[in-house]
């Protein structure tokens, strides 16, 4: 061979035009990993090693009379070769060159792309389920329309929702839709014999779980594996349905698709398990407005970590109201026989509590604003959904006695709460609830008032904003809401003009 070919910065093979290799380069040599002064004589499907189509091998079935250009992966090689089969005269030359790296390019856009156009797909769809959780009332009307807008898609084989049975620690399944197949009936199944399936996992945690492939991961029950291996599923997501610290139940979607569920997709899932919770929550809470009967349960607290119970060991300290917020809660707390500027610095020196200020000072009594983090007693009961009736704490202990719907589980509720903090559950009835003018006038207003408007009245009235002399200037109570001036004016005069209208409407 001349010099040229032994130089040449491509690879190149010499070969018979029934495929008999006459030579191989250095530059050949080493793309196909071979001792090039030994191929000489073999045939050109020894030389190549195999790919999936083996087309080089193939091209030498017949003697090659024009030109072809193949692109394959070798696996022995971990590489892609694009091979230009030439026949001339009375030979063939066979040019390789290593395009791996653009492979590997144009596999990462190609599943960027996939990934781009599977998250529009999936937003497009989140946001069409939580516009039409709006309007869902209850838990069944929740979980039906959740499953209907996942489950019936081009993207998601099926989706089933579940929620746990009051007083246990069981799964029932309260939706599913989609082409749900055998896998579906063997997840019923595994929930019914309380096996730990990934939805079960969810909910425990309180953290979306992913598992792909779903055929070989064994934390998931063997039955299950095996459907989804007959059904074609390899990707499974499971969203819990949280609202602050409380998990009501979970979401599955499962697909055909590999690596289904990338991180953006999973962040867009995380925020529709929250805004189904916050649904889940909100349902609870009319059936609790709506209830003629409610749940009656006493709390005697005596931890000494609870920022409340703590400070109330020289002054009395009773909460006159709670407005929940993103994070925790403002609390407005009625100090007696105490100081409430030593109260207030009692509070400085903890960590728990975010922020605090004196609204009134009478010298042994006044009003005090406090910011808690949901970890709070008072806290993690507002993030669970029960209504606060009273909290009064003294001598380091406290009482606080909450409400809540007939029909929830207030087991848990007792347990998840006496788990986090020293307080035991003193008293539990259910009472009929009294029905009053006053009552119906709230219930009435608060269905017409938004959230952000009711919060800014109540947040507003607590913070003595109405009194004259004024407790709170408009620019402390928009800071305590996390709002503009204009904005908080904006909220009270429109729940100012709907409070007169729903009081002025029973006199006309």
């Amino acid at each position: 061979m001349d010099d040229r070919f032994e130089r040449a910065p491509v690879g190149m093979v010499e070969s018979d035009p029934d495929g008999t290799v006459r030579a191989v380069n250095p530059a050949a040599a080493d793309l196909l990993d071979l001792d090039g002064s030994a191929v000489a004589g073999e045939p050109v499907g020894a030389v190549f090693p195999d790919s999936v189509e083996a087309t080089v091998p193939r091209a030498f079935d017949t003697p090659p009379e024009e030109e072809r250009a193949v692109e394959e992966y070798y696996p022995d090689l971990e590489a892609w070769l694009a091979v230009t089969v030439v026949p001339h005269g009375d030979g063939v030359t066979l040019y390789l060159r290593d395009v791996t790296d653009r492979k590997r390019t144009e596999r990462t856009l190609a599943e960027r792309d996939a990934d781009l156009n599977r998250v529009t797909i999936s937003n497009r769809l989140i946001a069409d389920v939580l516009a039409e959780l709006v309007d869902a009332s209850d838990r069944e009307t929740i979980a039906a329309t959740i499953c209907e807008r996942l489950g019936r898609t081009d993207i998601y084989e099926f989706a089933w929702v579940g929620e746990r049975d009051l007083g246990t620690d069981e799964i029932v399944v309260r939706a599913s839709a989609g082409e749900t197949g055998r896998t579906f009936e063997r997840i019923e199944a595994s929930v019914e014999r309380g096996a730990d399936v990934p939805e079960r996992r969810a909910i425990e945690t309180g953290e979306p779980t992913v598992v792909q492939p779903i055929g070989a991961d064994e934390s998931v029950p063997e039955p299950v594996r095996r459907a989804a291996f007959a059904d074609g599923l390899q990707s499974l997501l499971a969203i819990p349905l949280t609202y602050g610290a409380s998990v009501y139940g979970v979401v599955g979607v499962y697909t055909t698709d590999q690596d289904a569920f990338s991180e953006r997709e999973r962040e867009s899932f995380g925020t529709l398990g929250e805004m189904a919770g916050f649904a889940v929550n909100a349902a609870r809470n009319r059936t609790l407005l709506q209830s003629d009967s409610v749940v009656e349960l006493t709390l005697s607290v005596t931890d000494g970590d609870e920022p409340l119970v703590a400070a109330a060991g020289d002054a009395e300290l009773s909460v006159d109201g709670v407005v929940p917020q993103a994070d925790g809660l403002r609390c407005y707390l009625a100090v007696r026989d105490g100081d409430p500027e030593a109260v207030a610095g009692s509070f400085d020196d903890r960590n728990a509590v975010r922020s605090v200020r004196v609204i009134d000072d009478h010298g042994d009594a006044g009003t005090l604003e406090l910011a808690l983090p949901e970890e709070t007693l008072l806290g993690r009961l507002t993030s669970l959904g029960v209504t606060v009736e009273s909290a009064t704490f003294a001598d380091g202990e406290g009482e606080v006695v909450v409400e809540l719907p007939p029909d929830e589980d207030v087991r848990r509720i007792a347990e998840t709460v006496t788990r986090a903090h020293d307080a035991t559950v003193t008293a539990k009835r259910e009472r009929e609830r009294e029905v009053t003018t006053a009552r119906e006038f709230r219930d009435a207003l608060s269905d017409r008032l938004t959230d952000r408007q009711e919060n800014a009245l109540r947040t507003a009235y607590y913070a003595n904003y109405f009194e004259s002399p004024r407790g709170s200037s408009a620019a402390e109570v928009a800071e305590a809401l996390d709002i503009t001036g204009p904005t908080l004016l904006h909220h009270l005069r429109a729940g100012q003009s709907k409070l007169l209208a729903e009081f002025l409407a029973d006199e006309d």
